[in-house]
């Protein structure tokens, strides 16, 4: 996948996002998931336009 920018606001990449969640022992619930990703990359935290994005990308991950 190419690493495009998924917040725009806070220049964070689908590969900042997928890095930040290898970052933690294990991720199974999605939300907590992008709470610990909200903390490592300060995504979302600008518009919020993002949120739904972002979610997107961590369930991708989470079950690929």
């Amino acid at each position: 996948m190419e690493n495009r920018e998924i917040c725009h606001c806070m220049g964070v990449t689908y590969a900042d996002i997928e890095t930040a969640m290898h970052s933690t022992e294990k991720f199974s619930d999605v939300l907590e998931t992008f709470k610990h990703v909200q903390e490592v990359t300060s995504c979302s935290t600008g518009c919020g336009g993002c949120y739904n994005d972002i979610l997107e990308v961590i369930s991708e991950i989470m079950y690929a």
